[in-house]
């Protein structure tokens, strides 16, 4: 195996990885709302996932300018703030496994947006793949008996969340060209952070200390270590090797691990479409990884 290919093969790997801890995301997210609003857990899980990450900023100097600042300050403000809260405010709203099927179709959106903005053009292995995967997400989603009600509210808001992160992935993209995955992850997360630290305390109030269980705490901070912090720089380097339409279909993991955990965490059972469906997503997986080439197709000169 060549150096490309083993570099392309650990990009696939570092994005399906992070798309199976981002699987963990809503069931911990779940948690801790049980005891707190949606924008105090936010705001914690973003303070924690920049406790991994301080050192990283003394470590890597930036070297942008004013012209990428502006775009990573955009890019903070749609993948922080206002993904997240418009997301989690909608988990609030719906279950988690509704919350998880509306996920399996960021891989679509993802794979529109990269053809559109990222002048990428998959293949028609490529697309199968990316359909099949998605099949498989509504598969397992609608496979499984959530506990509590869903709303169609809700289930909306996840989905404009999603394409409210598509931005944030493709202006990312666009920066790590030129700068590296940990410049543009450290300083992105923290930039978002500030900005939830202003504006969380001035519209909602401080978040609570007191009275916060421990379970709610290690939530948190699962979620901001593991979902957040380590799962962004996995997927930011994983986008260096790969290109972002058929690392998309990489993000169907997500439901996948959700499910799993509504298994064996919340006591949901998983019928035979949800099993068909986790066989759709890792069929996808490797046909997308073996078989399925991407070009970037080349820009119009400005004249």
């Amino acid at each position: 195996m060549g150096i490309l290919a083993k570099r392309r093969a650990l990009g696939f790997g570092a994005c399906a990885l992070a798309s199976s801890l981002w699987g963990c995301g809503f069931f911990f997210g779940k948690i801790a709302l049980a005891e707190m609003g949606v924008a105090h857990m936010v705001l914690y899980r973003f303070l924690f996932a920049m406790v991994p990450l301080a050192p990283l900023l003394v470590t890597h100097r930036p070297r942008l300018n004013m012209r990428e600042w502006g775009v990573l300050g955009m890019a903070a403000f749609l993948g922080v703030p206002v993904q997240f809260l418009l997301q989690f405010y909608g988990l609030s709203l719906t279950t988690v496994s509704h919350a998880s099927l509306m996920v399996g179709t960021m891989p679509v959106i993802l794979a529109v947006g990269a053809t559109l903005f990222a002048h990428e053009r998959m293949d028609r292995v490529g697309w199968v793949a990316l359909v099949g995967s998605t099949c498989g997400a509504a598969l397992i989603a609608l496979g499984g008996h959530a506990v509590g009600g869903a709303t169609m509210g809700g289930d909306l808001l996840v989905v404009v969340s999603l394409v409210i992160a598509l931005f944030w992935i493709l202006m990312n993209k666009q920066l790590m060209e030129r700068h590296s995955a940990v410049v543009v992850t450290a300083y992105g997360l923290l930039l978002g952070t500030l900005m939830l630290m202003v504006w969380v305390p001035v519209r909602y109030g401080m978040p609570p200390v007191a009275g916060v269980s421990l379970k709610a705490w290690l939530a948190l901070a699962a979620s901001g270590v593991l979902c957040t912090a380590t799962t962004t720089l996995l997927w930011n380097w994983g986008l260096t090797q790969v290109p972002a339409s058929q690392a998309g279909v990489l993000l169907n993991m997500e439901p996948l691990i959700g499910s799993l955990l509504g298994v064996f965490a919340l006591g949901e059972r998983l019928g035979p479409k949800a099993w068909v469906g986790g066989g759709l997503i890792l069929a996808a997986a490797v046909t997308l990884t073996t078989r399925s080439k991407t070009r970037v197709r080349e820009q119009m000169p400005v004249t």
